[in-house]
């Protein structure tokens, strides 16, 4: 759902940017990378305008630092309950943190990237193995004897997504047969 409107006059070098919605009403504004027509539809590849972050959990019960397990957390509730002391801790370093839908971001300039910042993030989604993801390091904080740590992926993050009969974007789900044809033509014609 969004409250842009997708017609044939909008293409998206005149119109460059969606607002995304999600079902609690948080929306994500979006640039609209590329877009293609397949069997009658309008599909969108989208880049999030702001950057997501990720917070982390670490479960620090091993002596040793580096040999914490790391929780990626995705619970609305726990991320509501440590959202304050994760926008005051990004504050000190002038990002601003969002509440987002579909992920969180942040404003304002990131710090350059160095190679001792960087988390490779093992995922595991049952019997598929994922690729591992790098993440820059942002910042850490306790909140309730618990120790967070905030990162940015350094892969972008992009969004499916296509025009309804109404004209609004709305998300492709992940389920859909077709996405991944749709999304391998999309992003074959931006390498172009």
């Amino acid at each position: 759902m969004s409250s842009y409107l997708f017609s044939p006059e909008n293409e998206p070098d005149e119109a460059d940017s969606v607002t995304l919605q999600d079902d609690e009403g948080r929306t994500l504004d979006c640039y609209i990378e590329n877009a293609i027509d397949l069997d009658d539809e309008s599909y969108l590849l989208l880049m999030p305008v702001d950057v997501p972050v990720v917070v982390i959990a670490w479960d620090e019960e091993e002596e040793e630092e580096e040999d914490a397990e790391a929780i990626l957390l995705e619970d609305d509730q726990e991320l509501e309950l440590i959202f304050a002391d994760a926008k005051a801790v990004l504050a000190e370093l002038d990002l601003t943190l969002k509440y987002t839908a579909y992920t969180l971001t942040v404003s304002g300039e990131l710090p350059p990237i160095e190679d001792d910042d960087i988390l490779t993030l093992e995922l595991d989604e049952g019997e598929e193995d994922l690729e591992p993801e790098e993440l820059q390091f942002l910042a850490s904080f306790y909140h309730e004897e618990q120790r967070y740590s905030i990162y940015t992926p350094l892969a972008p993050l992009l969004f499916l997504a296509k025009v309804n009969a109404k004209g609004k974007v709305e998300l492709v789900p992940p389920e859909d047969e077709q996405m991944q044809q749709i999304l391998e033509e999309l992003l074959f014609e931006e390498a172009e």
